[in-house]
């Protein structure tokens, strides 16, 4: 850092008074029970993914971290690694708030906020604790002052390089700012203005409004923006972070495949390639991953876009009509054939023929097509003539083609013919980061086709579908919703027992955080059985939402006994069954616990 920058940070620690941590009262500030934000932490060893809400985890190693840091520091110089380092805090802190507003949107604004530095300690970064939490998003007024505990950032900053006259939590810097920014909806910027890598016996951070900060405040930004790389003398990303919240996908709906694995992006890389070209294109994978959906987008960014886009279910046409269905007939070709006709190739002239499951094509059918690829031309059948035409061919198979040749039922020339351009769509499963993104999608669409207000989804369900092997793929995704958006209750959430009422099996192997901070084992077919408490929990969390805001029609009525029995219980099971830590969810004592689980019969007087 400059010298001048680092007088204003000097001058800036110096107009703060120092905190001794052991005078702080940490109390001021509570943070809610951990259990919401545990339940979210799933461990998957079938497929090698862990899971925070429907986000995928890394667990790395500190030290590697630490090593990370220390070579981008000495290649790149201090300032570059920084910007690197707290650009990706902000990211983290982003995505984190967007999960903080689903985990608690029944609590208060406070407890959503205190998500980020829960989020600290769940995600191994080290412990924050407030010491002063003032907030109106709708006045645009922020003020807030945390300190910062067993950090990771330091401790593998002193490793490498000792004490300093610098702060060093870079990327916890940018992801309080991430974080608040997203939550107020208004730029917001964290600094630290003392830190264990200077020798503190913490680290204290005060977040304000950007503009309220002055010249240090532009001064911290600018590493949260790429084109900071720039004024280093170093390539700078074209795709800037947003001031509020991360760039995206536009928003609205989109008439092409959904998705952001990167099993997705690597088949549309191949799509964008190809697109502009007349090759003939191959979609390889199994049935349901969405090659049709493919194929239309690869039309739609050809030079043929504003020709005809033709697709033939190959397998659906009974073999004797395949031939004059892509072929075309003439009058009196056969018994029925009153008039001329042309097939699917005169009718995809000038644009793009799509053949969805090509190897059931008869050996007839196969060496017709494959002279209209050689030669470009056809003829109908009971025709002498042949007709030229102009088709741009996009096939697709969930057959191993190549056996089908060695098994002598395709001919190897047409396959050859074909197989110009593969393209390899990964079924559903490998690509389980997509499935939140095709969850939004789908509920969008079949709310606004059925006339349904379904919210959202309930976390079981979402474990449900990230937990879920898919055989189906995205068709049978498509249609579990669309089940989920029928059977569901208007203005409430999808939940998994509206979705899985097909006998589906979930034989994943998962595990999840326990109480004591343990893996557990779980049973994945739980996400689906005992759907009855849910129904109560929808009913009873309905009548008291329809009360609050004074919605409804009344006729659903609940009595304050009805929810305050239904707490318990779901406090009871939140807590696996340890009363005290129940009691704590509900803010009450343990005897407190007792005596109204008692009263109510959820436990029995020897319990």
């Amino acid at each position: 850092m400059r010298g001048g920058a680092r007088a204003q940070s000097t001058a800036a620690r110096d107009r703060v008074p120092v905190v001794d941590p052991a005078k702080v009262e940490h109390d001021k500030v509570r943070f809610p029970d951990l259990a919401d934000l545990l339940a979210r932490l799933r461990f998957s060893t079938s497929d090698g993914r862990i899971w925070l809400d429907d986000q995928r985890m890394l667990l790395i190693h500190a030290k590697s971290l630490g090593a990370l840091r220390r070579e981008m520091i000495e290649v790149l110089g201090m300032d570059v690694a920084r910007g690197f380092f707290t650009r990706m805090g902000y990211r983290a802190g982003v995505h984190d708030a967007q999960m903080a507003r689903k985990v608690r949107s029944k609590t208060s604004l406070k407890d959503i906020f205190v998500v980020g530095p829960q989020m600290h300690c769940l995600e191994g970064i080290g412990v924050s604790e407030a010491v002063r939490l003032e907030f109106d998003i709708e006045h645009g007024r922020h003020y807030g002052e945390f300190l910062w505990t067993s950090p990771v950032e330091d401790e593998e900053h002193i490793r490498h390089f000792s004490i300093g006259d610098e702060p060093a939590c870079w990327m916890q810097i940018g992801y309080a700012s991430g974080f608040s920014t997203e939550f107020m909806g208004r730029q917001v910027l964290y600094r630290e203005v003392e830190c264990q890598s200077m020798g503190h016996p913490s680290c204290r951070i005060i977040g304000k409004l950007v503009e309220e900060w002055g010249e240090e405040g532009a001064h911290d930004l600018r590493y949260m923006t790429p084109d900071f790389l720039a004024a280093q003398g170093l390539p700078s990303s074209k795709q800037l972070i947003s001031p509020l919240g991360l760039p995206g996908a536009q928003g609205g709906a989109t008439e092409g495949p959904v998705g952001i694995s990167s099993g997705f992006n690597a088949v549309m890389h191949m799509v964008r390639k190809v697109a502009p070209t007349q090759a003939t294109v191959l979609f390889l994978g199994e049935s349901g991953v969405g090659k049709e959906v493919f194929a239309r987008t690869l039309h739609r960014m050809s030079a043929r876009s504003n020709k005809t886009f033709v697709a033939v279910n190959c397998a659906a046409i009974p073999e004797q009509l395949v031939e004059s269905e892509l072929f075309g007939v003439e009058r009196g070709a056969f018994t029925g054939a009153m008039q001329s006709r042309p097939g699917r190739f005169e009718r995809a002239d000038g644009g793009t023929l799509f053949l969805d499951e090509i190897g059931t094509l008869s050996a007839s059918a196969q060496g017709k097509l494959l002279r209209v690829l050689q030669e470009g031309e056809l003829e109908r059948l009971g025709d002498m003539h042949t007709r030229k035409v102009d088709v741009r061919l996009i096939a697709a198979t969930n057959a191993d083609l190549r056996e089908e040749v060695r098994a002598g039922r395709f001919r190897e020339d047409l396959f050859f013919r074909l197989n110009v351009f593969p393209v390899f769509i990964a079924p559903l499963r490998e690509r389980r980061e997509d499935i939140p993104l095709l969850m939004s999608y789908f509920l969008s669409k079949y709310n606004q086709m059925h006339g349904r207000s379904l919210t959202g989804f309930t976390q079981r369900a979402v474990d449900a579908m990230l937990s879920y092997e898919w055989p189906g793929n995205v068709r049978e995704m498509e249609n579990v919703i669309e089940r989920g958006v029928i059977l569901g209750s208007d203005n409430g959430p999808v939940d998994s027992s509206h979705l899985f009422t097909s006998g589906e099996r979930f034989d994943e192997k998962r595990f999840e955080v326990g109480r004591g901070g343990q893996l557990v084992a779980s049973d994945p077919a739980a996400l689906v059985a005992d759907a009855e408490p849910d129904r109560e929990l929808d009913r009873v969390s309905r009548s008291v939402s329809n009360l609050l805001l004074g919605e409804g029609d009344g006729c659903d009525n609940v009595s304050l006994d009805e929810v305050e029995t239904l707490l318990l219980k779901r406090a009871l099971a939140r807590a696996n069954g340890n009363v005290a830590a129940a009691a704590r969810l509900l803010g009450i004592t343990r005897p407190q616990m007792v005596y109204r689980l008692k009263s109510r019969g959820i436990v029995e007087d020897g319990d």
